[in-house]
């Protein structure tokens, strides 16, 4: 089995090293490919090449830049159902999340190479006669781009197509545990012959080595990266030594309450939808239940019926599967253990509970349901990553708000009520970045994907996620009269 290539100034190039990282599919425990830990070497000479790229990058017209992100766009469309299979055998997702998943990184594409024409100024009025201060907009120069594993495609859409639009270019490092879509794409860009040498480069490796020379690096202007709060703590260390810009997403503990006004049929089918979408392994995935006491029993017990119908099973082979694998071995035991911490704490779990029965191989876990939870418990303070979704119970609407915000994070969060007044009390009091009314939690792309607290800085989407990754000038000039 071939060691993947890197992609440095528009060239497939050997690494340096010697070490290598196995790709497993997660479904099945087999080794599917193979990267290179990049060296120090590797990643300055990526960073190099998209520094002296980036000088005429910015030269080209705004609509040229859009133009050839839209054509990224449209070849990943070409190639949907490749990039689907790629995704399902490294990362896990069942087939439904894993054609929106692309549908939708084709879909950042094409929006986003619209604001090649839409990156404005202004003109501010002087107090001096015979002045004019212009605001101008521009490229924050090169980008470092460190792709999680659990949305590997979007997120890549995400940062490459906004540095290229803007103007920057972009160093990209996949996950090491997801890198195939992110070389594929990598592969398909080379076939085109439409972006400049040294606008787009491709490294690979660890986080812990390579995320932390892309950080370090001088000649790197921004790191935008998505991943833990351990990792974004990393990077953020290791960019001060430049002073350097970090956007970051990071982990999420979204608050779900469910009112006594709430639709529960509706309740229900979102929470499910937006606690197992991606086996669990989600930054904005529903984290815990606020529940009403007038309707916890009839919630939790419609619930915990939507959970047992959930299928667990290989993505591949089962299309109809609703949760597929977690990522990996380690992720696993990491569930089960605050499963089991809970348990001994005093909850009860109410559906699942275990690893998967029956599968001989995979990172499979059952949907779970724990109930009799205390606010304090670890299992309501620490991002969970996994199918499991624990129910606390509340008097008051003030109560749930209250205990909503008790969280180191503040990215996703979402209501269940039909009583406009409460609705807004919770929109307005909650303090995450993204609040959910009666609806699923994911985003859109012309709208606004950041944290407050530990699950980030800055933000992605639309036009307030653009202007990461720009930079204000401000220009004073005199004429005669």
């Amino acid at each position: 089995m071939n060691t993947q290539k890197l992609y440095i100034n528009g060239e497939f190039v050997e690494s340096e090293a010697s070490e290598t990282i196995d790709i497993v599919n997660p479904a099945t425990e087999e080794v599917i490919s193979k990267i290179a830990k990049s060296t120090e070497n590797d990643v300055d000479k990526a960073v190099n090449a998209a520094f002296q790229a980036q000088k005429s990058w910015e030269l080209k017209p705004g609509v040229e830049r859009g133009n050839i992100v839209r054509a990224l766009g449209d070849k990943l469309a070409e190639h949907r159902k490749q990039f689907i299979s790629l995704l399902q055998e490294e990362q896990g997702k069942d087939y439904e999340l894993a054609s929106g998943e692309v549908d939708l990184a084709i879909d950042f594409f094409r929006y986003t190479s619209e604001w090649g024409r839409r990156i404005e100024g202004d003109i501010v009025p002087s107090d001096r006669p015979g002045e004019n201060i212009f605001i101008y907009k521009k490229p924050i120069g090169v980008v470092a781009g460190i792709v999680p594993w659990n949305f590997p495609i979007f997120i890549l859409a995400r940062k490459v197509a906004t540095a290229l639009v803007t103007g920057c270019t972009i160093v990209l490092k996949p996950s090491q545990q997801t890198p195939n879509t992110a070389y594929f794409f990598t592969q398909l860009l080379d076939e085109m012959d439409i972006v400049p040498k040294g606008v787009y480069n491709y490294v690979t490796g660890t986080g812990s080595t390579i995320g932390n020379q892309l950080s370090s690096h001088p000649k790197v202007a921004m790191i935008s990266m998505t991943g833990s709060v351990a990792a974004g703590t990393k990077v953020m260390e290791a960019a001060a030594q430049n002073i350097t810009k970090v956007n970051l997403e990071l982990g999420g503990k979204a608050p779900a309450i469910v009112t006594e006004n709430a639709d529960l049929d509706v309740a229900v089918e979102k929470i499910k939808e937006s606690r197992l979408i991606n086996n669990g392994q989600a930054c904005t995935n529903a984290e815990r239940v606020y529940v009403q006491e007038s309707v916890a029993e009839a919630f939790t017990e419609k619930l915990k019926e939507a959970f047992k119908e959930a299928e667990v099973d290989n993505p591949i082979t089962n299309k109809q599967a609703d949760v597929g694998p977690l990522v990996s071995q380690k992720r696993l035991e990491a569930v089960d253990q605050m499963v089991k911490e809970a348990e001994q704490a005093g909850a009860n779990v109410l559906v699942g509970g275990q690893p998967t029965e029956g599968k001989e191989k995979g990172y499979f876990y059952e949907p779970t349901i724990i109930t009799d939870v205390k606010q304090d418990m670890k299992i309501i303070q620490e991002e969970i990553f996994g199918p499991v979704i624990p129910i606390v119970t509340f008097d008051t609407l003030d109560e749930a708000i209250e205990m909503g915000n008790d969280t180191d994070y503040g990215l996703s969060s979402s209501v269940y009520t039909n009583n406009l007044s409460e609705a807004m009390k919770v929109v307005n009091q909650l303090k995450f970045g993204e609040t959910y009314v009666n609806r699923e939690n994911m985003e859109a792309v012309q709208g606004y994907h950041a944290g407050m607290r530990k699950s980030g800085l800055g933000g992605t989407d639309g036009r307030h996620g653009m202007e990461d990754f720009l930079v204000t000038q401000a220009v004073y000039m005199e004429y005669q009269q």
